[in-house]
């Protein structure tokens, strides 16, 4: 695990000592990412650079080192991540005639290019990567990313350069860095919570997509990224060619992949451990560790004293019966208040999943004892484990049915009436109404149901809903428009006509790469912890849009074949509870000790002069939060986390 940086001017006005003294400072802002050693080649003559910071996991040697050469002499790489499989490919690659020197997997990946070529190569690995290559002889230099989007990668071009980094704090190093934002992007953060794929918060500079690969002659124009992996062509395909065995044998085959896939990521030459929350998926990575490992499991959990947002006694049940090594740590409201100035630099970009918070206090508390950490992500995206994925079908199927007549007919008697008429009718009967829609906003979305109800095809639509914070996020940004997302552009959308199943695909390229990987990645890499996700091997991956909706959802509830495999090392009592968001309560602490900081950021004032927010809709929301007459925690969040941002990047 690892920070790379790199630069190619092609206009070659440069000395070696510019070139290198500009990669050290690039590399110098991932120290956190490896801290453990570093590394820069240069060549003048074509004018390209790269740059590598080390955390030692695999082969601990100088032989490790990075930048690496080929042992032909043509590549040259900077690499961050694991390949999983290295053993298995050394031992194919030693039958062909290659020999190493030392055994880290890096040398494995430029065996590989070696004899297979880039794209048979890449298709071969397994494992979590983001690299830069630089072929020698064809002079073109490759960019590539892991399948799902475990590793950052971010590029762009400066006039004459192409810049390439982990983290776009490296990018910023670079000399005369044009550190235009992006309104477009601003615009979509608001909408996600996140700055969405291929986009970042500043103009020109993007991050590389999942399972792709850009390669640069230094000539062409702006190239577009090549897909190696589809998660499209695998939803599809999955959906078209199910597994037609039995649920026993569904069983049987889903432990083995999870059982090879959670035991090739407990390989490292440093202490290992686990996040382990007491849930379906944390759960069931930790019981298959321990089934295959000899000692006590190392496994870390953070818990609050408020009960709606503690799991700890849940994890710590589930350890105590697994048997591992368990450390737990209650954290109080000044120790996670603590975290909030540091998210602007921890995540380099807008930002604001509230467990952020969390997570980085998790990957703080196992970094005290590991340096490698499995986690369950993922397997909500794969087994259906979102509420999302239920309200959401139920949704579909309530308006579905209706004769498109007089869905639109319905949908203009709706719009006929303001958002706050319906407020108000709906107050005048809230005694009888049930909790779900005793909610000031509720013409709002009673507004955005005729929306979806209008539209021929409503699930675009109607899942942009469900996962949207401001529904409207124009309003705010000034100058601000939605670009095109792999939710709006019509060909990443995939041919998958079960709502649910829809929703999971577009979940696993757009909420997972941009959200939940994003979040582990910066927390844990922030104290130089490798983060592992078992749940993402491709294989694993593949295999899980095989199975039917069926052996996911039954009874209304999520996971159902995750959960027999589960209950073969846990009993049902243990983990079987309403699932509970990794979160911490933002609502109170806007109310309480974050108000002073939050009302200093949301100025009207500051707003205005600022330019970036039409301030009207935000101190609306700030006001009846304040007053207790609505909750718009996460909405407020998101406009926090930009001004956070905006504040500590200047």
């Amino acid at each position: 695990m690892c920070g790379i940086v790199g630069f190619w001017d092609i206009s070659k006005q440069f000395s070696v000592e510019h070139l290198y003294e500009t990669t050290e400072k690039m590399s110098k802002t991932l120290l956190h990412r490896g801290p453990d050693d570093g590394g820069i080649w240069t060549d003048v003559e074509v004018g390209i650079s790269l740059g590598h910071r080390r955390l030692s996991i695999v082969d601990l040697s100088p032989l490790g080192h990075q930048p690496m050469m080929s042992a032909n002499g043509r590549y040259f790489i900077v690499f961050n991540g694991e390949i999983y499989n290295f053993l298995e490919l050394r031992r194919e690659l030693t039958q062909l005639g290659h020999h190493f020197r030392g055994h880290s997997d890096t040398e494995i990946m430029l065996a590989g290019f070696s004899e297979w070529g880039l794209d048979k190569a890449i298709r071969r690995f397994n494992g979590m990567f983001a690299f830069a290559l630089w072929d020698r002889q064809e002079r073109i230099l490759h960019l590539g990313r892991d399948r799902l989007g475990e590793k950052p990668l971010y590029y762009g071009w400066q006039d004459s350069t192409f810049l390439f980094a982990s983290e776009l704090k490296a990018l910023k190093a670079y000399p005369n860095f044009r550190s235009e934002i992006n309104r477009d992007a601003l615009t979509l953060f608001l909408r996600y919570s996140n700055v969405s794929s291929p986009y970042s918060i500043y103009q020109g500079i993007y991050k590389l997509p999942p399972g792709t690969i850009l390669s640069w002659n230094g000539v062409d124009a702006h190239p577009d990224p090549f897909t190696y992996w589809s998660a499209r062509e695998v939803a599809e395909l999955g959906i078209a060619e199910p597994f037609m065995g039995s649920e026993s044998e569904a069983v049987i085959q889903l432990e083995a992949l999870l059982r090879e896939a959670v035991g090739l990521r407990m390989v490292a030459d440093v202490p290992l451990g686990a996040f382990l929350s007491g849930g379906i998926d944390s759960s069931t990575i930790v019981a298959l560790m321990q089934a295959q490992s000899s000692q006590p499991v190392k496994t870390f959990t953070i818990g609050f004293n408020e009960e709606a947002y503690n799991e700890a006694q849940h994890a710590k049940a589930v350890a105590q019966h697994l048997g591992t090594d368990h450390t737990e740590l209650y954290v109080n409201p000044k120790e996670a208040l603590e975290v909030i100035p540091k998210l602007p630099i921890l995540y380099d970009e807008p930002f604001s999943d509230v467990s952020q918070i969390p997570t980085f206090l998790v990957s703080q508390l196992a970094k005290q004892q590991v340096t490698v950490s499995l986690s369950g992500d993922g397997g909500d995206e794969l087994f259906a484990g979102y509420k999302r994925y239920i309200l959401g079908r139920k949704i579909w199927q309530a308006i579905n049915w209706i004769p498109k007549t007089i869905r639109h007919n319905s949908a203009r008697a709706i719009t006929s009436i303001s958002p706050e008429s319906w407020n108000r009718v709906f107050a005048n009967v809230n005694v009888f109404l049930p909790t779900r829609i005793k909610q000031p906003e509720f013409g709002t979305k009673l507004h955005t149901l005729s929306e979806v109800m209008r539209l021929p095809n409503a699930k675009e639509i109607l899942y942009k809903r469900l996962v949207s914070h401001w529904e409207d996020p124009r309003a705010l940004v000034i100058d601000g428009l939605e670009s095109p997302t792999n939710l709006s552009n019509s060909q990443n959308r995939g041919q998958l006509p079960d709502f649910t199943e829809y929703m999971m695909y577009l979940d696993t390229v757009t909420y997972l790469p941009d959200d939940i990987l994003v979040k582990v990645d910066r927390a844990s890499m922030g104290v130089s912890l490798e983060g592992r996700i078992p749940f993402l091997d491709h294989r694993l991956v593949e295999f899980a849009w095989r199975i039917p909706l069926s052996m996911k959802i039954r009874n209304g509830q999520g996971k159902w074949l995750l959960r027999q495999v589960l209950y073969k090392y846990v009993p049902p009592n243990l983990v079987e509870r309403p699932k509970v968001g990794f979160g911490v309560p933002i609502d109170s602490w806007l109310r309480g000790p974050l108000r002073d900081w939050a009302e200093g950021l949301l100025n009207e004032g500051r707003l205005k002069n600022e330019g970036f927010f039409n301030p009207q809709p935000i101190r609306q929301k700030w006001e009846e939060h304040l007053s207790g007459a609505a909750s718009w925690e996460y909405y407020l969040w998101d406009v926090l986390m930009f001004q956070a941002w905006l504040e500590a990047n200047n």
